[in-house]
Order: C-alpha cells, then sequence, then structure tokens
C-alpha cells in the first residue's frame, strides 16, 4: 500500500498536543511532513522546554504512526517553541487530492477482475455505452497502463489535445462516452516498462490533469488483479463502488473473491458481481450451452453477500465488436448481449444510487 503525505496528516490531526485541547495539526505544532517511500520523517515544534514532555510527544506521534499502513520507519523531530501553542494558529493546509481536481465527476465507479482474461475491458466499454444510452453522461478511463485497449475498443480515431488551461481533453468516442487511454499515447508494440511510482503518477495525471467536465459516471477500466493501479485509485479518489467481473469457472471466482476482499478492506463498496461469458446461445435452435460451468457467479455473490449484477452471453458479435471499436450495445443493442448490458447498467445505477443513501443516513 503506497503511503502518502495526505495520510500521515490525517493521522496526525488525531494525536492532540501536551495541555490543549487540541491536535497537533489545529495548534500549529505540524512543522514539515516527508514521505519516501515507508520512511516518515516529521518536524514538530511545541512549547515543551521539558525533556520528559518532549519524549512524550515523540511517543505518541511515533505510536499513532506506526498504525499506518506502508510506514516501515518514522522518525520525529520535537524542537521546543517559546509560544505557547494556540489553536488559533493556522494549520497547515492538507495537498490537493485528486477528487478536488475532478470537483464535476459525481460517481466513479471502478470495473475490476482478479485475473485477467474474464472480459473486463469489454464490460467496461459496454457498460459505459449503456450507462450513456440511458441520458447519463459518462467518462471511461482506461487504467491499465500495461495493456491498454479501450482506444480500440471505443472506436476513437482522435488524439487527445490539450486545452487552454493546460489540461488534456479526453477524446470523444461514439455513442457520446469520454475516454481516456494511455494507448493514445505510447506506440502499441512498445511495453511500458514502469515501477509503482511512475504508475502512481500516470494515473493521477489521467484523473486530474484531464479535463473530464461534469460527469454523471467516470468508468474505470482497472487492470486484473490487486495491484498498485487498484490500490492508488482506491486511496485517493472517493469511489461510488467496484464492479466485480468473472467467468462461471472455478479458478476465475478463486481470484474474483480476491479482488472483492481487497475493495472491502480500502472501505469501497462492492456493487455486486458480473458474470461475463455465461453461455453459448445457438442462434439456429437457441439452446444454451454452459462452455465455462453454470451458475458459478450466482452462487459467489451469494456467498459474499453481494448483488449478481448481470450476466453475459458468449456472443462472437461482442468479440468482433471489440475489435473494430463497434461494442455490441452500439452495433447490437437488441441481441442478448446488448440487453444484458444494457441490464447491467440499469444494476449499476440502481446500487450506486442505494450505497449513496446508505452514506447519507
Amino acid at each position: 500500500m503506497t503511503l502518502t503525505r495526505q495520510m500521515v496528516l490525517e493521522r496526525l490531526h488525531e494525536v492532540r498536543g501536551p495541555a490543549v485541547p487540541h491536535s497537533l495539526v489545529e495548534a500549529g505544532a505540524v512543522r514539515g511532513i516527508e514521505v519516501e517511500g515507508g520512511a516518515v520523517r516529521v518536524v514538530l515544534a511545541v512549547p515543551a522546554p521539558q525533556p520528559a514532555v518532549v519524549k512524550e510527544v515523540r511517543e505518541t506521534v511515533e505510536h499513532a504512526l506506526a498504525g499506518l499502513a506502508g510506514a516501515d520507519s518514522i522518525a520525529v523531530t520535537v524542537q521546543p517553541l517559546l509560544a505557547t501553542m494556540d489553536s488559533r494558529q493556522p494549520a497547515p493546509e492538507p495537498p490537493p487530492t485528486w477528487a478536488d481536481r475532478i470537483p464535476g465527476v459525481r460517481h466513479v465507479v471502478a470495473v475490476a477482475s482478479g485475473k485477467g482474461g474474464v472480459g473486463k475491458s469489454t464490460v467496461s466499454a459496454n457498460l459505459a455505452l449503456a450507462l450513456a444510452a440511458a441520458g447519463h453522461r459518462v467518462g471511461l478511463l482506461d487504467g491499465d497502463i500495461y495493456g491498454p485497449s479501450q482506444q480500440l475498443m471505443m472506436g476513437t480515431t482522435a488524439d487527445p489535445s490539450g486545452g487552454e488551461d493546460g489540461r488534456i481533453q479526453p477524446v470523444p468516442a461514439p455513442g457520446g462516452v469520454a475516454v481516456m487511454s494511455f494507448g493514445f499515447l505510447v506506440d502499441p508494440d512498445q511495453p511500458v516498462i514502469w515501477r509503482g511510482p511512475m504508475l502512481q503518477k500516470a494515473l493521477e495525471q489521467f484523473v486530474g490533469d484531464v479535463n473530464w467536465g461534469e460527469l454523471d459516471y467516470l468508468v474505470v477500466d482497472l487492470p486484473p488483479g490487486t495491484g498498485d493501479v487498484a490500490l492508488t485509485l482506491c486511496q485517493n479518489v472517493p469511489m461510488a463502488g467496484a464492479v466485480i467481473v468473472t467467468t462461471p469457472q472455478d479458478v476465475a471466482l478463486i481470484d474474483a473473491r480476491k479482488s472483492l476482499h481487497m475493495f472491502r478492506k480500502l472501505g469501497v463498496p462492492v456493487l455486486g458481481i458480473v458474470e461475463n461469458m455465461s453461455g453459448y446461445q445457438c442462434p439456429q435452435c437457441g439452446h444454451l450451452e454452459p462452455i465455462f460451468g453454470a451458475g458459478g457467479g450466482g452462487r459467489t455473490a451469494a456467498e459474499l453477500g453481494v448483488p449478481l449484477l448481470g450476466t453475459v452471453p458468449l456472443d462472437p458479435a461482442i468479440v468482433a465488436g471489440g475489435d473494430h471499436g463497434r461494442p455490441v450495445v452500439l452495433e447490437r443493442p437488441d441481441s442478448p448481449a446488448g440487453r444484458a448490458f444494457t441490464e447491467l447498467a440499469r444494476s449499476v445505477a440502481a446500487q450506486v444510487a442505494e450505497q449513496g443513501e446508505m452514506a447519507k443516513g
């Protein structure tokens, strides 16, 4: 888990200063915070000429920060301050969060999977289009830096441009969805060989340096697994919820459970599970063949206490639509797959609204 200065500052808001009923931050005692990897350095100034009080403050802060995930080492320097701490002193301003830079985005919905190959990007693209078809303002962020695909799947032909304010303009795609993908910026044959900090910076730019404007939903297509990108996004952006994509077979469901539990540990609501490739329906006789098994998504959803948001059939038209930039929601909205994605969008919107009401109450 990536530790940030914001996380340290928030924890220090809980630590009270000596002989005052205010936190060290409110009293203006925090003079510096540095975070480098798992190393945390804090500089405090307190009105404490007695060495015992200085020692008490240092140990209290060290104990409080030791509970932060990712904090490997903590160094606290306490400088005596002759003036009495006063709550009227301005506390240091917290750094702007990613959410502060996208004030017009109402709901951020992550689409995730525990493993690759289950159709997560296909679900993301069609979910975004189905939400837009229902009248919502929608953006689609391709968070898979290593393997971006939404620039192809969404049929976008333009390149991102810079606005007058210096921010990047997302690319408009057919169906009325604004798209941003790393695939716009790199040669499709060149690998992205980056470590975690570079991934975090790229994701931060895609969220905060893109002019998303006013959106009802920003759908984020996360990379598979439970790595840096998912952690970084959840730590820095208030999430309306996460949609977990799986296929029916047990080997996929094992990883779907891991992804679901990761979001729960991070305090992100899990909107539900989508079972993709649930079965192949013969176009001639109508027989439904469960090629990858049957009912696994529903059973897993019931076991984990989350809704089954929908089941999407295995349809060659879905594959062809993704390859040619014409997702099935656009090309064949009345097909079984098109209707499945439309119903999925309704379920997601309903769950987002329900989570919002629960948060208020």
